[in-house]
């Protein structure tokens, strides 16, 4: 055990109606970089949890090099030389970068020095290449200095273990580069890392060691050396993956959404849509490709009635709708999966039951007339639960304690139940796992089969090229190429993505 930095002997953890870790066994060498895989809802949070104190085991027990220790709060894994960098970050805005080091440091009974701890975040931003200053404020640095910012937090109360979960689901492939050689750096440094991550690719790329989980148990650890991507996704959903869809042969439709001269303005009263024209015919999907930042959520809102055009018009199926309530844009067919499932998409503290019926509780047979009929509403539910295969602990237990892939999948459910005429879908996958992931494709490509019209917002170029029929590029607002799958590269469209005006040889 003398090479072991921490070691997790048969965790146990129940909630109410879950087994969500059952008798694992983990542990993390010295200055290795082990991953922790698995798919949404496998256990994975429920164990950095425990080993960060934030939850405590109902069984097990955890060393730290050697020796035997309890661990009831962060504080205490603080203490024992545990840092965990959350995906959100825990990071005041406002403040400095060395107000955000000190914070909660004096109630804990530190001292504080700030010309010290000044110092102490220069060297350990030059040590590991950081350029951070410890005057910048949070809301002046970039999302990937945010996070180093975290790393620095946790270095400098002294972490030797660190935790990272998901760190990459807020990176650009830039950015994720970076973060992979800091590291790296960390490693050689002596410092061990647990990685959380989704993206197999990621995965083999810095991983030492990768330790899968399913259904809350161990499924094997395995050298990355011994295994292709292949293996992890057989070992992560216990059946071989379609890493390629079967995409039927396009037959594009009527023309269902036409997109005129759009204009849009953000919060900041920022001008992010200059001129957008497309359409999206039934039978089709019309994927939307871009930087994050250049329009595509404006996009989307507008066409739902969440935002107001300032110019420009909307038809679907020749009816305009330009800046129609909400409301009346759904009644026309038009479904929608927001960005973020939480905040838009579902409400976190009801049940499973009352957001499935969010769109419908007006209607027979969940209602007659006034009265709500609850056991149609339960039967409705526990319908659309079984089709879409979601996993709940119970059928009205709040959505909040669903994994992230499970409240997509209920999400997605609700809306495609609707037999939509136009399905506006933004980043369906993003932060799902690879099971959950090839579960949405599938849909989203039934839909179109079915002949709906499917709009699809996506940082994921893979995707796009995987589903998609046609691919709009938009650059700070405007589309500026109209491309086929089978007729570009993945670096073509990255290069109109980032505003090379490749896209007017490239019309369809």
């Amino acid at each position: 055990m003398e090479n072991n930095a921490l070691k997790a002997e048969n965790i146990t953890k129940y909630f109410p109606g879950v087994l969500a870790n059952d008798h694992i066994n983990f542990d993390l060498y010295k200055g290795e970089i082990h991953t922790l895989l698995g798919e949404n809802g496998a256990g994975k949070t429920t164990l950095i949890n425990i080993f960060d104190g934030i939850y405590y085991p109902d069984e097990g027990n955890i060393f730290i090099e050697g020796r035997h220790v309890n661990v009831r709060s962060p504080f205490d894994a603080m203490k024992l030389g545990i840092g965990m960098i959350h995906q959100h970050f825990m990071l005041v805005d406002i403040l400095t970068v060395l107000e955000n080091v000190i914070l909660g440091l004096q109630s804990q009974g530190f001292l504080v020095n700030k010309a010290v701890v000044a110092r102490k975040i220069k060297e350990i931003s030059e040590k590991y290449n950081f350029n951070i200053s410890p005057n910048s404020k949070i809301w002046q640095l970039t999302v990937g200095e945010q996070q180093r910012v975290e790393i620095v937090k946790m270095l400098f109360r002294g972490a030797k273990i660190l935790i990272l979960d998901e760190p990459t689901a807020v990176l650009t492939p830039q950015e994720a580069e970076v973060f992979f050689d800091i590291l790296k750096q960390l490693k050689s440094g002596g410092k061990s890392i647990i990685f959380i991550s989704h993206k197999l690719e990621e995965v083999m790329k810095i991983s030492d060691r990768i330790t899968v989980l399913r259904k809350g148990k161990v499924v094997g650890t395995v050298d990355k050396g011994n295994v292709t991507q292949r293996d992890l996704a057989t070992m992560m959903i216990g059946r071989e993956v379609l890493f390629n869809l079967g995409k039927k042969p396009l037959k594009m439709g009527k023309e269902v959404i036409s997109i005129e001269h759009l204009e849009g303005y953000n919060d900041r009263g920022i001008k992010t849509l200059q001129g957008v024209e497309f359409t999206v015919h039934s039978g089709e999907i019309f994927g939307i490709a871009g930087v994050v930042g250049n329009g595509q959520e404006e996009l989307a809102e507008i066409i739902t009635g969440l935002r107001k055009a300032s110019k420009g018009k909307i038809y679907v199926e020749n009816q305009e709708i330009t800046n129609s309530p909400p409301y009346n844009i759904l009644k026309k067919g038009v479904s929608y999966i927001p960005s973020d499932r939480l905040k838009v998409g579902l409400v976190p503290n009801l049940s499973s039951i009352e957001n499935s019926i969010l769109k419908c509780y007006n209607e027979e047979p969940i209602s007659h007339g006034p009265i709500m009929n609850y056991s149609g509403a339960k039967a409705y539910t526990g319908a659309l639960i079984e089709e879409y295969n979601v996993m709940v602990p119970r059928i009205n237990a709040p959505v909040k304690l669903l994994s992230g892939g499970n409240m997509q999948k209920l999400l997605l459910a609700r809306e495609m139940l609707e037999k939509p005429i136009l399905l506006i879908a933004v980043h369906p996958t993003r932060g799902l796992d690879i099971g959950a992931t090839e579960f949405v494709r599938e849909k989203l490509l039934e839909a179109r089969d079915g002949g709906a019209a499917v709009l699809l917002i996506s940082e994921d170029l893979d995707e796009l090229l995987m589903i998609a029929d046609r691919i709009g590029i938009i650059y700070e607002g405007k589309i500026v190429g109209i491309v086929k799958p089978e007729e570009v590269d993945i670096n073509e469209i990255g290069l109109m993505m980032g505003g090379s005006h490749l896209a007017n040889s490239m019309r369809h």
